[in-house]
């Protein structure tokens, strides 16, 4: 007898450090949330080894159901573990005029039930109530009677401690092989960005890890629910516990099948209209392609405007879809849809101000064709080549090879000055001016501007560098020289090369450039002979300006 008892507390002591854990958060959170719910509605449910036993839901002999549930339960609690194992016998009798019948084991009374105790929905009688109670109430003691036997307790641990190891083996594995595939991931990740010039690898990267971390820790959890499910069933103690759990996990599961078949309908009637919805919008996008190529011809479609209409129709369109289709998503009608689109509809309200003036200030840009990619344009201080026209912003590129990026509405309320626009097969005229006093022939002035234009690379000598004489002023005329250039990005150096020509010009024949202005008039009047009216290199039949 003392080696079955030590060996009884042995197994028990095991028994209790391997899942004092599991019964404290899984037994003690069940048994206090199904009390929890009963006493709230005036009722009591009298448990037992996790079990529930009967419900109490009159007051009887001046006690509360709460009360008698608690007696009860103090009573049973105070069993031997001889008394456990006797059978369970019912009394009738009658208190008060409310007939009853009690329930004891050996001469030792357990509970009482009532006719007060039954629920009109059940229909049931009160043997039928004492009945079921009597045979839970056995169960129960039976299985308390069961977890003493040191046999069962040396089982449920030995499949216990199985069960741990293969649960920390698939831990393991689901570790090592989620290790094994990011780092294979990451590799690949690496490799590809080695050959693309835009590398993304970080932020992949890290995608991957929280896309992996997620789905390692559902499946750590996964094991760690099975193998407390499995655990609490080996022992007959804490076996409704098990149960429960393992019911909990098929009846979500049935849930997820059933509500899955029951949305299969609406769930392809949503992707049936998304793929129509792909199917237009693949179809005005060929057509779209085709205008942008030249070989579609649509009244007020422009080659310039084609890209930002084809958006536009593209968001008109899965817009459309996803309106069409939103009633038939599962859940759509739920209170948390309806809570996230008030919150993005909120959100929106707050941040879409400044969104949505750049939106339209870049409609009207594109609309307007004030500017194009490729253009040479100056807006304010800031002149370059157009690189990218934005939704809300656009990018240019300046002379010394940075990128200056522009709102929208900042270029819609600024001047644009777009040095392309009109070129054509002309290529883009550029010009500069010079001051010349009165005593130089217009004729020689004219004739050595466009001679510095022809010998300046980078210029187009077809069209000819034309001259024109903007003003005559008090002390000086103003000359401007107009030529015409392919490259507009090297604006700045083809404009220093000219006008280092120009100065070599004037040098070479003896003109004086008029700029800083006289600082005092000159003793005799600065006219210049008819017989030098065509000094060189002016032709005598040379044009007259602007010709």
């Amino acid at each position: 007898m003392n080696a079955v008892a030590a060996c009884s507390r042995l197994s028990a002591a095991l028994y209790w450090l391997a899942l004092v854990g599991c019964l404290f958060i899984a037994g003690t959170a069940a048994a206090a949330a199904l009390e929890a719910e009963p006493a709230a509605t005036g009722e009591a449910i009298l448990y037992h080894n996790f079990r529930p036993i009967v419900t109490f839901r009159g007051t009887l002999l001046g006690a509360s159901p709460a009360a008698r549930a608690r007696k009860s339960a103090d009573r049973i609690d105070h069993l031997t573990p001889s008394q456990m194992v006797l059978p369970i016998e019912l009394t009738p009798l009658t208190l008060d005029g409310v007939r009853g019948i009690t329930l004891t084991a050996g001469g030792n009374l357990l509970f009482g039930v009532a006719e007060t105790d039954l629920d009109p929905q059940e229909k049931l009688t009160l043997e039928q109530v004492a009945e079921s109670a009597r045979q839970r109430i056995a169960e129960a003691l039976q299985a308390d009677a069961e977890q003493r036997r040191p046999a069962v307790l040396l089982k449920g641990v030995g499949l216990s401690a199985v069960a741990t190891v293969i649960a920390f083996a698939l831990l393991w594995l689901i570790a090592r092989a989620t290790r094994m595939v990011v780092g294979r991931l990451q590799r690949l990740i690496e490799r590809e960005d080695a050959h693309r010039q835009l590398r993304w690898a970080r932020h992949g990267w890290l995608l991957v890890q929280r896309l992996s971390q997620v789905l390692m820790s559902f499946l750590w959890l996964t094991v760690a629910y099975l193998w407390l499910t499995y655990v609490l069933a080996r022992f007959p103690l804490t076996e409704p516990l098990g149960d429960r759990l393992g019911d909990f996990l098929l009846d979500l599961l049935e849930d997820i099948g059933t509500s899955f078949i029951g949305a299969m309908p609406s769930l392809t009637t949503a992707v049936v209209i998304l793929f129509l919805t792909k199917a237009a919008n693949d179809a005005i996008g060929n057509f779209f392609k085709a205008a942008k190529e030249g070989r579609v011809q649509a009244p007020g479609l422009h080659a310039d405007t084609v890209s930002a209409t084809q958006r536009l129709v593209t968001v008109m369109v899965w817009g459309l879809g996803i309106a069409i289709a939103y009633p038939f998503i599962p859940m759509s009608n739920s209170d948390a849809f309806k809570g996230l689109s008030v919150m993005f509809g909120f959100m929106f309200t707050l941040g879409s101000a400044g969104i949505v003036n750049q939106l339209m200030s870049g409609l009207v840009l594109v609309y307007a064709r004030a500017l194009s990619v490729g253009d040479f344009v100056q807006i304010g201080d800031n002149a370059g080549v157009v690189s990218q026209v934005g939704v809300l912003s656009t990018k240019i590129i300046n002379m010394r090879n940075e990128e200056i990026t522009i709102p929208n509405a900042v270029l819609v309320g600024n001047t644009i000055r777009n040095f392309s626009r009109l070129a054509g097969e002309r290529g883009t005229l550029v010009s500069t001016s010079v001051t010349i006093g009165y005593d130089t022939p217009w004729r020689q002035v004219h004739a050595m501007l466009i001679v510095a234009a022809k010998q300046t690379p980078g210029l187009r000598p077809v069209p000819t560098p034309f001259v024109y004489q903007k003003s005559l002023a008090d002390w000086y005329v103003e000359y401007e020289l107009f030529a015409h250039m392919d490259q507009p990005l090297e604006r700045v150096p083809v404009l220093s090369a000219l006008h280092a020509n120009i100065q070599d010009q004037f040098n070479t024949y003896g003109v004086q450039i008029m700029s800083p202005h006289f600082n005092s008039q000159p003793a005799s009047n600065l006219v210049v002979p008819r017989g030098d009216w065509h000094a060189a290199p002016a032709a005598p039949d040379a044009p007259r300006a602007g010709s």
